[in-house]
């Protein structure tokens, strides 16, 4: 791959979000969530702690990472710039990872201003940064695993609301795997654990990060980011 293909391509994603006001209106209704919860543990349960925002994240990311991923390829599609595109001297994977790299440094900033809150309850109690810090890596790695299906439900229709609810339902089953465990077969148990994100983010989220959690991730995205540089090689054959 070519890094300086990506690099353009990402940087010319980045600036489409920012041209747009839909981008805006996610961040700010995402800091909106997490601020309340966060002063509601703070200020109503006299709670010093970041578990609440942790707690919350999760369910945010399976509306918020559908919204901004429903467009990276849908709206290209049916505007006929894919088309103009892949005539570039470009590969479809390097389209593929600089649009996933834009979602994800998009997604990272929005989360930034969270450290606030960390700063703001550093100076009213002691704090373990160790799980904080390992939280936020959980945090990234699962809108990652989320923002590479949301590129694939993307890729596969002209239609942004159709390209949401498809990466929203796939979302959200891998994320609701772990809480129908005792509905399912004793030998499918341990195999729907590990397939569901919001396990290994549980994990994370209290501090351990082990290698089949770190395995589990980044297999999950190379696996659908290669499902979405397929399905844009299909429009070459048909």
């Amino acid at each position: 791959m070519n890094f300086r293909n990506i690099s353009t391509i990402y940087r010319k994603e980045l600036k489409s979000f920012f041209y747009s006001p839909v981008a805006y209106i996610i961040m700010v209704v995402f800091l909106i969530i997490t601020g309340w919860f966060f002063t509601s543990n703070l200020f109503v349960m006299g709670l010093v702690s970041m578990r609440g925002v942790f707690d919350v994240i999760p369910f945010i990311l399976l509306f918020f990472i559908p919204a901004i991923t429903m467009r990276s390829f849908s709206e290209e599609k049916k505007s006929g710039t894919i088309e103009l595109l892949l005539t570039k001297p470009v590969t479809d994977m390097e389209i593929v990872v600089g649009k996933f790299i834009s979602n994800v440094v998009l997604t990272a900033l929005t989360i930034l201003p969270t450290v606030v809150y960390v700063v703001s309850l550093s100076f009213l109690g002691r704090l373990d940064f160790g799980a904080i810090i390992t939280a936020y890596i959980g945090v990234i790695l699962m809108c990652s695993i989320y923002i590479s299906i949301g590129l694939f439900a993307s890729s596969l229709t002209e239609n942004q609301v159709v390209a949401f609810i498809i990466s929203f339902l796939m979302i959200f089953a891998l994320f609701m795997l772990n809480k129908v465990l005792m509905f399912m077969p004793t030998f499918l148990v341990t195999i729907l654990e590990y397939i569901s994100s919001d396990y290994h983010f549980l994990s994370i989220s209290r501090g351990v990060l082990d290698t089949r959690t770190l395995i589990y991730y980044f297999s999950g995205i190379l696996i659908f980011l290669l499902l979405t540089k397929t399905s844009l090689e299909k429009r070459k054959w048909s």
